[in-house]
């Protein structure tokens, strides 16, 4: 039983909020390191999108293995910045706006390399795949930004960004993008359209 002066702690419903959950000890130990180190919290975010332009040119270029593996070293990056913030005890709604925003900006990098890619080899069917993995991954995010600011409740969904990288990454190592690009098109959609069915059910309940 949760003691009556406790707040029972919010059940995860995503990837993303079981990591936060179960990795803070690790996430704190870490950016309290970075703070000792003089690092500032928006200097993170701001090596975490040009990992990502890095992690873009080399994607269309070609070359998936590094490209997935620069991805796989950037991942932990956007977790940090706001722990380190909330260490200092300068967490702001401004700088968790540009994290938001830089996180948009990341992954549509990301996707605008192995879109350049596809358009070079030809492959229109990839090229089609990758618009709607993009178009669906900015809606997962957009349906949630837009529910939240009227006032609803919108966690759920299968497919989070730390999902989508989860998925993507390791077939960008193991070079069948494809594969990973088709999953995040499907799944990403799904998603979206889950978060819209969730704020509907609380529309109507209102």
């Amino acid at each position: 039983m949760t003691p009556a002066n406790e707040t029972a702690q919010p059940r995860p419903t995503s990837l993303s909020d079981f990591l936060r959950l179960h990795m803070k000890g690790l996430l704190d130990a870490v950016g309290g390191f970075l703070n000792r180190l003089g690092l500032a919290p928006m200097s993170l975010t701001l090596f975490g999108l040009a990992g990502h332009v890095v992690a873009a040119v080399v994607l269309a270029g070609g070359n998936m293995l590094v490209g997935g593996l620069l991805l796989l070293f950037m991942a932990p990056v956007d977790a940090l910045d706001g722990t380190m913030a909330r260490l200092r005890g300068q967490p702001s709604s401004f700088g968790a706006f540009v994290d938001s925003v830089t996180d948009r900006y990341s992954e549509m990098l990301m996707f605008c390399g192995l879109l350049i890619h596809f358009l070079r080899q030809g492959d229109a069917p990839a090229s089609v795949l990758v618009f709607l993995a993009a178009g669906g991954s900015l809606l997962v995010s957009y349906t949630r930004a837009r529910g939240e600011a009227l006032g609803y409740e919108v966690r759920s969904g299968m497919l989070t960004r730390l999902e989508r990288y989860a998925v993507l990454i390791p077939t960008l190592v193991f070079n069948i993008p494809r594969v990973g690009i088709a999953l995040v098109a499907i799944l990403a959609n799904v998603t979206a359209l889950q978060r819209f069915l969730h704020v509907r059910r609380q529309a109507n309940k209102r």
